[in-house]
């Protein structure tokens, strides 16, 4: 199911607040009822990940060598709040941000990722970065909202943040004087039973369990990268070995060899851990994995996972929408493969065609290129469907949440 951090899911339980019936996850609607912003990405509802979605788009974009259209860029900067921090989804921003608005650390770390590599956003980007680092914990790591418990997805894309502003994440402290470096490691769990693994909480005790997703991103964070990460010349030698996660360095050593473990179980991709996803793969995961392990060397088992993602990524990337095909294209870019030739699709014309044109391209879509637009919004299984699944369930879901839900946002 994860189109990465699943921005949907977890903007979804942040509001919710608390324990959710399935009444409550069964509102929103996988369409908008209202007409959608022409410079944004996706046709699909972005009341929980419009701003996550464009900054995935527009970064894969970049890291392509396509320039995105102004309006598409335009629109992302313009659901900037005024202290700087992002939203899911404003659909009037020129309304002010209230205290209602659901301002979060992963919708605004990714905006930053993508703006600071664009460029000329300077302003945009200092003032983001200035709200992340005021809603920091004290023990120097991020949750979803501000007020929530520090988790590793967070955390790690805050860092990647923080790196592609130009800014040193160990400098980054909180009040009590702690960096995301001392935070990760108290989020890595043990060697023993657990693996070396990044935990995510359990959303109703809190209680962390080994977590693939959760682990590539702390490995990422652990490591100071964002999520393009540039293709290792070598191969790390052998598996690293679990030992105590005293420090950052260590807790992603562990984490690198926990999900070289758990990919060696299918050989190559990770298993979906959702609530009735019996024996399927996790396609937006192992996308996940292929990132972390290429930023920690582990070139031969990310390259690997990669060439399963070229042949079993389609029917996902076209039911997923636009940050599935910007997941592809950080996994391609991390192991040096061609994204404009992935297992025989174009990702890049693929992702273009989610959205208005990017500079330099044709005004209008081609028609087969709307039809294939169609189709990838409303083919697949309702993302609306697997979050009242997993809501109800009651395990802590995808990249982005972690811890208890019963604090609510200051």
């Amino acid at each position: 199911m994860n189109v990465r951090r699943s921005a949907a899911v977890l903007a979804a339980v942040a509001v919710l607040g608390s324990a959710a019936a399935p009444a409550a996850v069964a509102a929103p609607s996988p369409s908008p009822s209202t007409a959608l912003p022409s410079g944004l990405y996706g046709t699909k509802d972005p009341k929980f990940d419009g701003v996550f979605r464009q900054s995935y788009a527009l970064l894969a974009q970049h890291t392509e060598g396509v320039q995105p259209a102004a309006k598409a860029v335009d629109w992302l900067t313009g659901q900037q709040c005024a202290s700087g921090g992002f939203a899911p989804f404003r659909a009037d921003a020129t309304e002010p941000c209230g205290s209602k608005t659901q301002v979060d650390s992963n919708s605004t770390a990714a905006a930053v990722q993508a703006l600071a590599a664009l460029g000329g956003q300077d302003k945009t980007v200092k003032k983001s970065v200035q709200w992340l680092t005021s809603v920091q914990n004290k023990d120097g790591g991020w949750g979803y909202n501000p007020g929530l418990p520090s988790d590793a997805n967070s955390t790690g894309i805050v860092v990647g943040a923080l790196v592609a502003a130009g800014r040193n994440p160990a400098s980054a402290k909180s009040h009590d004087g702690k960096s995301p470096y001392d935070a990760l490691p108290k989020l890595a769990m043990d060697c023993g039973k657990d693996g070396g693994a990044f935990g995510l909480a359990d959303a109703k005790s809190g209680k962390l369990s080994p977590n693939a997703d959760a682990t590539a991103a702390g490995v990422l964070g652990s490591l100071g990268r964002g999520l393009v990460v540039t293709p290792a010349k070598k191969n790390a030698s052998g598996a690293p070995k679990c030992a105590e996660p005293d420090t950052a360095a260590q807790a992603a050593s562990n984490g690198t060899g926990y999900l070289l473990k758990t990919l060696g179980k299918t050989e190559d991709h990770l298993m979906s851990s959702m609530p009735g996803a019996t024996d399927q793969p996790d396609v937006g995961n192992t996308a996940d994995a292929v990132v972390a392990l290429a930023a920690a060397g582990q070139k031969e088992r990310a390259e690997k996972s990669a060439q399963w993602l070229t042949k079993n990524s389609a029917d996902w990337a076209k039911e997923s929408g636009p940050a599935a095909y910007a997941q592809l294209i950080f996994a391609a870019h991390a192991t040096g493969l061609d994204a404009r030739d992935f297992g025989g699709a174009d990702l890049v014309k693929q992702l273009n065609a989610q959205g208005p044109a990017p500079q330099g391209a044709s005004d209008s879509a081609t028609a087969s290129d709307e039809d294939d637009k169609k189709k990838d919004d409303d083919g697949g299984v309702s993302v609306w469907w697997i979050i009242g699944v997993g809501l109800v369930a009651g395990i802590g879901i995808g990249f982005l949440y972690s811890g208890n839900r019963k604090k609510k946002q200051p």
